[in-house]
């Protein structure tokens, strides 16, 4: 062969070895699916549009459930208790990121562990948590909506919306204790208004149907529940039970009116997860967690369910009904 011809046919032999090598390389290693687990307190049905929005968020952001990202969630079915082991059995395996709803679940997580970024999302102060607000450090930041800063407000659109009440109960889990803070927060504002509202306890789900009999027999007409992990995961039991003693509710989130509850207001909690969505797909483009300050809500939503107005006998007055930004009827 000719040398001119030799090293011409060698360089185009080696060309295609640079080309096959790294193509090689590649293919016997592929990237493995981001992995996020999730624990949530209630039963699948109850968590199923938490969980539907949420991955509509993570599709925002490219992430598809089953391709390139895998959601796992359990559900502790209403039994709290179950929460760290549920959530210790998720860590057996390599996790990405931990989605944590509510402040005890985000406690729950962060003593589980210190190094797996977690995103909350919470409607209680979570500064107990994290270094600070605009900068978390560690591995916990999220989206709060600040229950507690809106327990006034809830106060004074209950007020104006049932404004033959006189006497009223504030339905609240003392082993939250944030709620204890809240709790004086809406005593002080139902004070302002003239209005005595009555404290009471629930703990555990075999309480509440004493709880709400026993709010009917002393004459109480309304109630407000008080937002945390406890009450959101048995939400459908609590409506039923004001309906069936005929007490009007006001809640912190829609999907309770949704349910037959009469009156919410507060942030969007379909939103909030969604937007847990983009925390996610900062950390998995390489954020430290730490480095992404806690969104707090600057939008309020309120909703009315008026078949449960009417199932109750009440008007609702058209100044409250023309400032409500969904009106089920």
């Amino acid at each position: 062969m000719h040398a001119t011809t030799f090293i011409a046919v060698l360089i185009v032999l080696l060309a295609g070895a640079v080309i096959v090598v790294p193509l090689a390389s590649e293919a016997q290693q592929p990237t493995r699916p981001a992995r996020v687990v999730w624990v949530q307190g209630g039963t699948p049905e109850l968590g199923r549009a938490n969980a539907e929005a949420f991955r509509a968020g993570l599709k925002d952001y490219g992430h598809v459930d089953g391709q390139n990202i895998i959601l796992e969630i359990r559900y502790a079915e209403g039994r709290l208790e179950r929460i760290p082991q549920l959530l210790s059995e998720l860590l057996q395996q390599k996790v990405d990121v931990i989605l944590a709803g509510g402040y005890q679940n985000m406690l729950v997580a962060r003593n589980a562990t210190s190094t797996i970024p977690i995103v909350g999302v919470a409607c209680d102060p979570v500064e107990a948590l994290v270094a600070s607000i605009a900068r978390p450090g560690g591995n916990v930041t999220g989206v709060t909506c600040v229950s507690s800063e809106l327990a006034m407000k809830r106060v004074q659109l209950f007020h104006e919306a049932l404004p033959g009440l006189s006497k009223g109960a504030v339905l609240y889990n003392p082993g939250d204790p944030n709620k204890a803070i809240e709790l004086k927060d809406t005593e002080a504002a139902a004070r302002a208004l003239g209005l005595t509202l009555k404290p009471v306890e629930v703990r555990r789900p075999d309480e509440l149907e004493a709880a709400f009999a026993a709010m009917r027999r002393e004459g109480i007409q309304a109630v407000i529940t008080l937002m945390d992990l406890f009450t959101y995961s048995h939400r459908q039991r609590i409506v039923e039970l004001a309906r069936k003693e005929r007490l009007a509710g006001m809640y912190g989130f829609s999907d309770f009116v949704e349910g037959g509850g009469l009156l919410s207001y507060g942030t969007n909690i379909l939103g909030m997860f969604r937007r847990a969505a983009f925390y996610v797909d900062r950390i998995l483009k390489g954020t430290k967690p730490g480095d992404l300050p806690i969104e707090q809500p600057t939008q309020f939503e309120l909703v009315i369910n008026l078949k449960t107005a009417k199932a109750l006998r009440l008007t609702i007055p058209p100044t409250v009904l023309q400032r409500a930004d969904q009106v089920i009827e």
